[in-house]
């Protein structure tokens, strides 16, 4: 039997109720108003940090802290109860700061020309040329024409998915460039709709789980990496960043694959064969995957892989990321070698993505210089140095599960690391641990957001696909609730004993 897939565009809140189709045979997602309440409870305690803060403090709040939690908190609310677009929210609490004098003109306007912007912009544009050519499709069919099964299938996709870190920048841009592959491989394998179903979960889990891998692999890591240069920590390159993120990744994302697969697919599913052949690839409508490359094809290879070869040594040759992103964008859109034009690459440029990206920036830099995250942190985190020895490893812990925890609050990941890292920063040498580390760690777990369709662009792009079996809100809770513990510790292990070893300490001397 053989279903029709329709690629629709996704919404970027996620489609309307109306727009939803329920498979036969199973129960309605939990209504809207249900996320809402959890996102509600969570932002009241967030709020009521704040507020607990500036009431702790007093006559102690400095005169910058003050209207700085107070925007603060008004811009969670904001992205937390309202409609209202997240970039707008964000840049206008950015200029409200800006205009109270607590953030510096000259930060605002200077976050928008920042090398990381660069870096993004030319990201996407070599993306655009990277699915434009049809390498990625041609790549994903070579990978799962080597399964044999459902386990073998859902590894090899896994491993595939970790390697688009290196190639597209942020986790949106990847799931847009995945969803193609699944809505082939989900009309190659009509008469499974049960694995069907489990691929729609694995592939936006994945792909945020793995962003890790790589300093472009989310916005939310140029940011971590910009406050960290801001609060004196040093700066992390692509390749300090690709030592410690890329185990984790591939440890991280092979489990969860693992996970998603024995919750979501029967024993007598995984037990039955699989085999996916090019034919079948190409008659679900993705273009020849069989042959030589194309030109384009080749000269798309052979950029990236030198693209990724000049990030990893960029100790050897001194050229920033960005330069080299920059260079790269040049060649992939130029007239003779490039296969795409540059005005139609631009078009495809997030814009409002990076603007968003800028304001979050000085919005984390306001909390980090204003006294505020300091303010904020002796209050959400006032038991944690009278711990004793012990306050280091509760500071940890605390800070995984937090972070973890937050996208119940702040559907952006962008925006959680812009409002936890300054945080992390400001008190992780207080209990002698290494701020480096710990707005990593924190990074690494806010990328664990599989609750609610709202809580991340991946997720609600896979929970938008009509016409193909897809998964509902009760898979997503049912989901993270087995994949959020199992994270933390993985997380969690890998701070106290691999990244010692790859160069990066835990703890402070």
């Amino acid at each position: 039997m053989t279903v029709t897939v329709h690629h629709r565009t996704p919404w970027p809140g996620g489609p309307p109720p109306h727009a939803r189709s329920t498979p036969p045979g199973r129960r309605r997602p939990l209504p809207r108003p249900t996320g809402r309440v959890v996102r509600a409870v969570a932002a009241a305690v967030a709020l009521g940090a704040g507020v607990t803060a500036l009431a702790v403090a007093g006559p102690d709040a400095g005169a910058a802290a003050v209207p700085t939690l107070t925007v603060f908190a008004a811009a969670v609310w904001f992205w937390v109860f309202t409609d209202v677009d997240d970039t707008f929210v964000a840049l206008g609490a950015a200029v409200v700061l800006t205009v109270l004098g607590v953030s510096d003109p000259d930060a605002l306007f200077g976050s928008l020309g920042d090398d990381t912007m660069w870096l993004l912009i030319a990201a996407f544009i070599i993306a655009f040329a990277v699915s434009a050519s049809g390498l990625a499709t041609r790549a994903a069919a070579f990978v799962v024409t080597g399964a044999r099964g459902p386990r073998s299938l859902v590894h090899l996709l896994t491993a595939a998915l970790v390697a688009t870190a290196f190639a597209v920048p942020a986790t949106s841009g990847r799931a847009a460039l995945a969803l193609p592959v699944f809505l082939a491989l989900a009309r190659v394998l009509a008469d499974r709709p049960a694995l069907v179903r489990m691929l729609a979960l694995l592939f936006p889990t994945v792909v945020l789980l793995s962003a890790v891998a790589s300093l472009i692999g989310a916005g939310a890591h140029l940011i971590t990496v910009q406050l960290l240069a801001a609060a004196g920590h040093g700066e992390l390159d692509f390749a300090g960043w690709l030592i410690v993120g890329l185990p984790l990744a591939l440890v991280s994302s092979h489990l969860a694959a693992e996970l998603v697969l024995m919750l979501f697919t029967s024993s007598a599913e995984r037990r039955r064969g699989l085999r996916i052949g090019a034919a079948e690839f190409e008659a679900a409508g993705v273009g020849r995957v069989t042959g030589p490359l194309t030109v384009h094809q080749s000269r798309t290879a052979l950029l990236l892989a030198a693209m990724i070869g000049l990030w990893s040594t960029e100790a050897l040759h001194g050229a920033p990321p960005a330069l080299v992103a920059l260079i790269g964008a040049l060649v992939v859109t130029s007239p003779r070698y490039g296969g795409v034009a540059l005005g139609d690459a631009v078009k495809k440029i997030p814009w409002s993505l990076l603007l968003f990206m800028a304001a979050t920036v000085t919005l984390g830099h306001a909390l980090a210089t204003s006294g505020a995250a300091d303010l904020l942190a002796r209050v959400a985190l006032a038991p944690v140095p009278d711990s004793g020895a012990a306050a280091g490893p509760v500071f940890v812990v605390a800070v995984v599960v937090v972070s973890a925890l937050s996208h119940l609050v702040v559907q952006s990941r962008s925006a959680r690391s812009a409002v936890l890292v300054p945080i992390v920063i400001s008190l992780a040498p207080s209990v002698g641990v290494s701020p480096v580390a710990a707005a990593l760690l924190s990074t690494a777990a806010a990328g664990l957001c599989h609750t609610l369709p709202s809580s991340a662009k991946p997720v609600t792009i896979f929970a938008g696909v009509t016409d193909a079996p897809t998964f509902g809100r009760g898979d997503l809770v049912r989901l993270s609730a087995w994949l959020t513990p199992l994270m933390c510790l993985v997380f969690l292990a890998f701070a106290w004993w691999v990244w010692p070893v790859l160069g990066l300490p835990l703890f402070l001397p």
